[in-house]
């Protein structure tokens, strides 16, 4: 197969990272990289040996004819991007979540098999050794389960402005949620049927429609319930910014939070340290019968290598003409929870699915 002409869209941290994964996959040829800031698409260009840079992302698709693009760019882009690459019949790796609405979402589906395109949207969690581990051990825990997750970040400087920047769409249980609930959905395999949820505004410099801080709680067909923390801000918390534990009838399994750094840090958010499996089985003096176990994973990917991961998943299902109907599904799925979280923040009310 002819090497896929690749456009980059968006040339932040996301964006930098694909476009580094592409650089080394001989699958793929990057022909134009497209940004609204000239600084960091400069920087790119010049790291990557002077490919050709952008600031109207029209301009680049009429002009570049890829066969791929790849969309890193803020949420509120994100139907507006993917709908113009597939209609000039590329195929799109996007970063989550694939739109701002489930209608948009399911729209840009239908488009893509319509198109007879792939589009793989960015869920870094689901190529991530550890985790798909997490989520299998999960599973042998009996049902229901009981999930817990959080992800709450203290930012100032050029963080902080990302937030608001991010804020002005979305809010931090939305923007983020979507990959926590994701994996939630993979651990229960059942479907979700209530959200509730609650959110805070903690900063003047926030829209007064939009809050910083929110958390959800999620139903499950199976009696499972999980709930999902998250809070952006120089206000923030660092006394526990990162839980992840999963409790069943047969022990638990959580992800270790040792040496991960500040919450700020883009890397930490995937780095795992190690696993620790409880085990709930007594012996006959009520004892517990085994000890836990704790899994080293201290080789897993950085975050380049993750990104790289997902690329060499966009490159297989374009090569191979893999199906993509589940993975696409369970992206529309998991905006729709935290949608519906949303929601409930406003209205102050349980969501029913």
């Amino acid at each position: 197969m002819d090497t896929l002409k690749t456009l980059v869209v968006g040339c932040g941290n996301m964006g930098t990272s694909h476009a580094r994964a592409y650089h080394k996959l001989e699958g793929f040829e990057i022909v134009g990289l497209v940004s609204r800031g000239a600084k960091s698409r400069e920087q790119l260009s010049q790291e990557l040996n002077g490919i050709p840079t952008y600031s109207d992302y029209d301009q680049a698709l009429e002009q570049t004819k890829p066969d791929v693009v790849s969309i890193n760019t803020y949420p509120d882009t994100h139907f507006d991007y993917v709908k113009k690459a597939l209609q000039a019949d590329s195929h799109v790796f996007v970063e989550k979540p694939l739109a701002l609405t489930v209608k948009e979402a399911q729209g840009l589906v239908e488009l893509a098999q319509k198109q007879k395109k792939k589009m793989v949207v960015g869920y870094i969690l689901r190529v991530h050794p550890t985790w798909t581990q997490f989520v299998q051990m999960a599973q042998t825990l009996g049902k229901p389960l009981v999930m817990r997750m959080n992800l709450n970040q203290q930012s100032a400087g050029e963080q902080w402005y990302t937030h608001k920047q991010l804020m002005q769409s979305m809010s931090p249980i939305v923007d983020c949620g979507v990959h926590y609930v994701d994996i939630m959905c993979s651990m229960t395999r059942s479907n979700p049927v209530s959200v509730s949820a609650i959110g805070a505004r903690l900063s003047g410099e926030v829209d007064d429609q939009m809050y910083n801080y929110g958390q959800l709680q999620v139903r499950f067909e199976d009696g499972s319930v999980g709930w999902y923390e998250a809070g952006w801000g120089p206000m923030m918390s660092e006394n526990a910014f990162f839980i992840k534990d999963v409790i069943g009838p047969k022990g638990c399994v959580s992800i270790s939070d040792a040496d991960k750094g500040a919450s700020e840090d883009i890397e930490g958010h995937t780095k795992t340290g190690s696993l620790k499996l409880h085990h709930s089985t007594l012996d006959a003096d009520g004892h517990f019968a085994k000890k836990d176990e704790i899994i080293n994973t201290a080789d897993e990917p950085d975050h380049d290598q993750l990104c790289l991961l997902e690329q060499e998943y966009l490159l297989d299902a374009i090569t191979n003409d893999r199906d993509l109907t589940d993975h696409l599904n369970d992206a529309v799925n998991s905006l729709k929870i935290v949608l519906a979280a949303d929601e409930s923040v406003k209205t102050g009310k349980t969501v029913n699915l």
